[in-house]
């Protein structure tokens, strides 16, 4: 399904393939040969979070690709995204292999032949190397990333906290104003600042 938001429609190389159930809305660019498969969704916030996916990219069922306001997605050629994957504002080079369930946070960015293992995570603001592999479920963060297993949270805290507050005042800066002022307001609440950790 191709959906028109805020003003813009997808763009579609004709060799590329887009499943029935998949959703691709927005400022997204699917280059040539490139498969989106079912159930996945490749969404565009706008024209500051423009999503392009560069030639035979295949984006798996249930994968998520966003680019958010001021945080672009770009895939590149020859990305394979598992299944449940989720990419978030964030830059991936060519012929990275992702796989089921890995998570990259905006901000970061995946050089080169580097490999993500099942339910591995490249923090916000975090640069993983290029021919580097993530094992399954590690964390990788930092720039230059530095990889640990989740139960070394105080060791990935103490690098992520600085990491996490860049991004949340250039997120800040690229929202427009009304959306600036809600995000100050509910940033103070408990939930959310518990939610700020967790994505920061």
């Amino acid at each position: 399904m191709l959906i028109e938001h805020a003003g813009k429609r997808p763009k579609i190389d004709e060799s590329a393939y887009v499943a029935p159930t998949a959703v691709v809305s927005g400022d997204v660019t699917v280059g040539p040969g490139a498969r989106i498969l079912f159930g996945a969704v490749v969404t565009a916030e706008g024209e500051a979070g423009r999503v392009t996916l560069g030639r035979d990219c295949i984006v798996m069922e249930n994968a998520l690709v966003r680019g958010r306001a001021g945080r672009p997605a770009r895939i590149g050629d020859s990305v394979l995204v598992g299944p449940h994957a989720h990419l978030n504002g964030c830059e991936i080079e060519d012929c990275v292999f992702i796989a089921t369930g890995a998570s990259v946070f905006p901000g970061a960015r995946v050089g080169e032949r580097a490999e993500l293992r099942i339910n591995s995570v490249v923090h916000v603001n975090s640069v993983f190397g290029r021919e580097q592999t993530l094992p399954i479920g590690w964390i990788a963060v930092g720039n230059p990333a530095q990889a640990f297993p989740p139960d070394r949270h105080d060791e990935i805290w103490a690098i992520q906290r600085e990491l996490g507050s860049l991004a949340r005042r250039s997120a800040s800066t690229a929202l427009p104003p009304a959306r600036r002022s809600c995000l100050r307001r509910c940033a103070s609440t408990p939930t959310a600042s518990v939610f700020m950790r967790t994505i920061g």
